[in-house]
């Protein structure tokens, strides 16, 4: 590590894709802030993974539902790290299968809460800081929808598909907004990847199941989903912006 390295917030960085996210990132010299809403020692245990490595990372709790969450989860990136380089906007939630007509409209406010609300609202504090019309140096954003958003996700969450659609519109948007400010704005559309979040929608074999629907024939991993981000955020992505970049085996 050095004093200089780039500082990445991941938002729901303590399981699935967003810690898979926070281990690929600190292994390619990001220092990372690994924020959590209530799993406190899967959080820290990211945390100890990248500093028996090497590396720097702190554990941030906030719910990014919560708005005065989200820019007190900034302010102490700002205290520790005194600066940010990269948001990805992963963390979201899934609801248990329901048809649209069984639909709360507490069920709704939740899920677009945390889902689109949380990640538009974590855009802005992170332009605030990075968009050269802000005085910042620049920076990159990579928001995590999922391939729902095409799909529909027609009699299990169609809520969730609304809100992932959301954020690809939102990610093209934004994109345009700041791409004259040293920010660059992507996305990436995971498939079926082969995580906890289908259990936390009542489907756990989610991802077995489906493999057949799959041209590859498996579900993805979270590590893959990292590479495809970690990608995004790199230099060698530095003319891509706008961009929602497929990681589903084809689906």
């Amino acid at each position: 590590m050095t004093d200089d390295a780039p500082v990445l917030l991941v938002t729901g960085g303590s399981r699935g894709i967003g810690a898979a996210v926070c281990l690929a990132a600190a292994q390619h010299g990001w220092a990372v802030a690994v924020n959590y809403a209530s799993n406190k020692d899967a959080a820290e245990a990211v945390v100890g993974t990248i500093v028996d490595a090497g590396g720097e990372a702190i554990a941030i709790a906030g719910d990014v539902g919560k708005p005065e969450d989200i820019k007190a989860i900034f302010a102490k990136v700002d205290a520790h790290f005194g600066r940010i380089d990269g948001l990805v906007n992963n963390a979201g939630i899934v609801d248990s299968v329901q048809r649209v007509d069984e639909m709360t409209s507490e069920r709704l406010d939740r899920m677009f809460r945390i889902n689109v609300t949380g990640s538009i609202l974590c855009a802005g504090q992170a332009v605030l800081r990075m968009s050269t019309r802000h005085g910042g140096k620049g920076g990159v954003i990579v928001n995590v929808s999922s391939m729902a958003a095409i799909l529909g996700s027609a009699g299990q969450y169609v809520d969730y598909a609304a809100s992932k659609a959301a954020i690809d519109t939102f990610t093209l948007g934004l994109a345009r907004e700041v791409a004259t400010e040293g920010i660059r704005v992507n996305a990436v559309r995971p498939g079926i990847i082969d995580t906890d979040i289908h259990a936390s929608g009542g489907l756990p074999d989610r991802a077995r199941d489906m493999s057949p629907l799959i041209p590859m024939q498996r579900p993805g991993t979270a590590d893959e989903v990292a590479d495809a981000i970690l990608y995004l955020l790199s230099p060698h992505a530095s003319y891509i912006t706008g961009s929602i970049l497929n990681v589903s085996g084809g689906r």
